[in-house]
């Protein structure tokens, strides 16, 4: 009883941590006032019905904890999409060279862009925990849109992970983040920052395609 106690106070300051923190992180986005105040109400609604799922039943599950813990994650880094605007970033199909991962280089355009998505494709279903989505027990594999910006200086940022479960956000977020420096893509003889989006089929298995996703205003 005492170590249920003790886990509850514990994810209950979890809880707390995360709304303060994304109460940070909103102000400091560069998006529209009334898109922050959608995006928080969302997450916050999701952080609260799992608080009172746990006062109510006095303890929490290992499942419930993970993903508590994941919309920690989420919530804990100033690197989302929304501090991106258009005007500083182009489509990834639109510059002239796109970025050149490692054992990329030396290659055509055409064949530094097909190395890129395999590369990246390659990396995100070798990082990505597996377990994470077969512990959803889905009884067929979902997709599930996300997107990520490599800015001019080659470095992965402007995360954003479309609707999903929690923890599954949590763990694509985790493995972008890891996604190693390159060369920036190059427009007009420049570096640029572009935005890639990929497409995450997920399961008792999972596959990544690069391909080119719109964006939506309003998500």
């Amino acid at each position: 009883m005492k170590y249920n106690l003790k886990r509850k106070k514990r994810v209950q300051n979890i809880v707390a941590i995360s709304i303060i923190s994304f109460s940070l992180l909103s102000v400091s986005c560069k998006e529209s006032p009334e898109a922050s105040k959608n995006t928080e109400s969302e997450l916050i609604v999701k952080i609260n019905a799992v608080q009172e799922q746990v006062m109510a039943q006095g303890n929490i599950s290992e499942e419930e904890e993970r993903a508590l813990l994941s919309l920690c994650s989420i919530v804990s880094k100033d690197d989302g999409l929304a501090n991106y605007s258009p005007d500083n970033r182009m489509i990834l199909k639109d510059a002239d060279i796109a970025p050149v991962y490692e054992g990329c280089e030396q290659l055509s355009i055409e064949e530094t862009k097909t190395c890129f998505n395999d590369k990246v494709s390659t990396f995100i279903k070798r990082e990505f925990d597996l377990s994470v989505s077969k512990d959803l027990g889905l009884s067929e594999p979902k997709q599930v849109e996300a997107f990520f910006i490599i800015n001019e200086n080659g470095n992965v940022t402007g995360l954003k992970v479309r609707d999903s479960e929690v923890i599954v956000q949590a763990e694509i977020l985790r493995v972008l983040r890891k996604i190693p420096v390159m060369k920036p893509a190059i427009h007009n003889g420049k570096p640029v920052s572009v935005l890639c989006s990929i497409l995450v089929t997920y399961g008792n298995d999972i596959d990544v395609d690069v391909v080119y996703i719109p964006e939506r205003p309003d998500d």
